[in-house]
């Protein structure tokens, strides 16, 4: 069953245009919002870097656009939850198709979530927005909070 992202993202976890260099810094600063939140452990940000290295969730939708949706294990999380950032320039993620190879991530779904069905769900709503790219862009070039929501199922 898809899930609605609204039912996960509040407003003040969701950055837009942010200026970072790396995939584990744009993970810290969402990891922050939710640790800020109450919505994660402590150690939620070191465990999704970790899961990261190992297994890359970057998905490319062209040769030039991606979106991540980095996750960890449930135990880190106190409440589900979805942060949301947008970035000023692309950052270098390891593509979940080959691992070896990276692709520049426009868009950041972080995901605390502790369910399965819940996770399926999210992840089945985040690919109804990649499956069409023009959305997926129009996302990316969000200037507030309220028009990134208005675009997610």
């Amino acid at each position: 069953m898809t899930q609605h992202l609204s039912e996960f993202i509040r407003l003040e976890n969701i950055v837009l245009s942010q200026r970072v260099e790396t995939a584990a810094e744009v993970i810290t600063l969402l990891a922050d919002k939710l640790l800020t939140g109450g919505f994660v452990r402590p150690g939620f940000a070191q465990a999704v870097r970790a899961r990261e290295q190992d297994m890359p969730t970057g998905l490319p939708l062209s040769d030039d656009f991606a979106v991540a949706v980095p996750h960890t294990d449930p135990e880190h999380v106190v409440h589900p939850a979805i942060a949301l950032a947008t970035l000023a320039h692309p950052v270098a993620f390891g593509s979940m198709d080959d691992p070896d190879m990276f692709v520049p991530v426009h868009v950041v779904f972080l995901l605390a979530l502790q369910d399965k069905d819940a996770q399926i769900g999210v992840l089945q709503a985040i690919g109804e927005v990649l499956q069409d790219e023009a959305r997926a862009r129009l996302l990316w070039q969000a200037e507030t909070p309220q028009q990134a929501l208005a675009l997610l199922p």
